[in-house]
């Protein structure tokens, strides 16, 4: 992957974890499936649960521990009023920049 497509995923991958997760509590592993199935194929664990914990430190998200019908329990991630808040202000953001950015890359010369 390319250092521009690895910065840019970096910056909004907080953003698209809380979307996951405000879609409904997952776990670790599983965010990480679900992060696959949206075409984040490069995204590790070793990524993954470094913006689990920033996301914590920052109360945008907690944890809770659930029993498992297949082993141990497991700790689910869900969203809190103020991670629902900050994924606002990020989709806000993204939809104000997504369309110039777009415009200007493909050498469009229409007004935004």
């Amino acid at each position: 992957m390319s250092t521009i497509k690895t910065q840019m995923r970096k910056g909004l991958l907080d953003a698209c974890i809380l979307s996951i997760i405000q879609s409904q509590p997952v776990y670790g592993y599983e965010l990480s499936r679900k992060l696959n199935e949206h075409q984040f194929t490069d995204v590790s664990e070793g990524t993954i649960y470094p913006i689990l914990l920033r996301l914590l430190k920052k109360d945008f998200i907690y944890n809770e521990f659930k029993h498992s019908e297949q082993g141990p329990k497991r700790k689910y991630y869900y969203i809190t009023d103020k991670g629902r808040e900050e994924l606002e202000i990020v989709r806000k953001e993204w939809l104000e920049i997504k369309d110039p950015i777009t415009k200007l890359l493909k050498g469009s010369n229409e007004d935004v």
